[in-house]
Formats: C-alpha cells, structure tokens, sequence
C-alpha cells in the first residue's frame, strides 16, 4: 500500500521535510521513495506542492498521513476537514496510580477499625508497648505486644569473653 508521508532531512533542531509517496512496508530512508512531490519547513512555514501529481497519487490509492491531509487540506489541494492528531501524553507513574481513587471505593463508607475498650483492655505492665500492625482491610487488624528491655538488664548481662591479643606480629 502506498502512502504520502514526510521525510525529514533538515539538521538538529532545523527541521525540513520533503513529501514523498513510499510504500507503506519501508518507511523512507536514504532517499527509497516512489517520488518527491512537495516539502515543507515547519520554521518557516514555507511549503511546495506538486498538486496534479499528488492527486494523481490520491487517485492511484495513495493514503496521506494524517500531517500530509492537514497541509494538503490548508492548500486547498483537497477538500475536508482536518483530521485531529493524537499526541502522545506522558503515562502517569506507578505512585500515581496508587494514590488514585477509585469511583466504587469512594462510594462505600470506610469501616472503622475494631477499637479494645478500656474495661475489657488487659493489663499492660510500664516496660510493654502495644503497636498495631498496619493491613489491608482495617477491620482485621490485630495489636501486637512487644516487650521493651531495660538498659539496667542489659547492664546486669556478662561481657563477651576477650580474645588474647597477638602483641609480636608475623
């Protein structure tokens, strides 16, 4: 299938187009193409065409790009609207889609999690801490007891033996 595309041969940051019909299977490079029939500098805003063998092409079964119908569309050498161009957005981060909330989640009410009462609360000593364990569903969440040592014990504790230091070296 033969298509009616941009080449680009402009240098870094100077941009030149020609328009060329290729073959749709080998996109143009190093001047493979059908035939030129116009170019265009974006810069500029300069642009050539060769109408009666563009719509010789056309004709033909030539497909333009969607670029090629708008500056063909703006010349007047075909008639219609111009067609809207897709652009390419960023994808958002996958941070991003974890902080997005979804619409069936935001209708539900949140459970609250389960609370222990202060009668029914065991008895909890000064050297003991309750955390809790962070889980998905908050209605499952269970405390966790650790005990916390004291820096007495750990003075009480007999030091590790010491290893007998080779004073002559070898």
């Amino acid at each position: 299938m033969l298509v009616i595309r941009l080449f680009r041969v402009g240098n870094k940051n100077q941009p030149l187009f020609k328009i060329v019909v290729t073959d749709k299977t080998k996109p143009p490079r190093s001047g493979r193409f059908v035939e030129e029939v116009g170019f265009y500098n974006p810069l500029t805003k300069e642009k050539k065409f060769q109408p009666e063998r563009i719509k010789y092409w056309l004709k033909s079964g030539a497909q333009p790009s969607d670029t090629v119908y708008n500056l063909l569309v703006s010349e007047k050498i075909i008639e219609g609207k111009k067609r809207k161009i897709p652009v390419n957005k960023p994808k958002p981060k996958e941070a991003d889609k974890a902080e997005t909330v979804l619409p069936e989640t935001a209708a539900k009410p949140q459970e609250s999690p389960k609370t222990i009462e202060p009668e029914k609360a065991p008895a909890v000593s000064p050297e003991t801490v309750i955390a809790t364990e962070a889980k998905t569903e908050p209605a499952v969440t269970e405390p966790i007891v650790q005990e916390i040592t004291k820096p007495e014990e750990v003075k009480d504790q007999k030091p590790a033996p010491e290893m007998p230091v080779d004073d002559k070296k070898s």
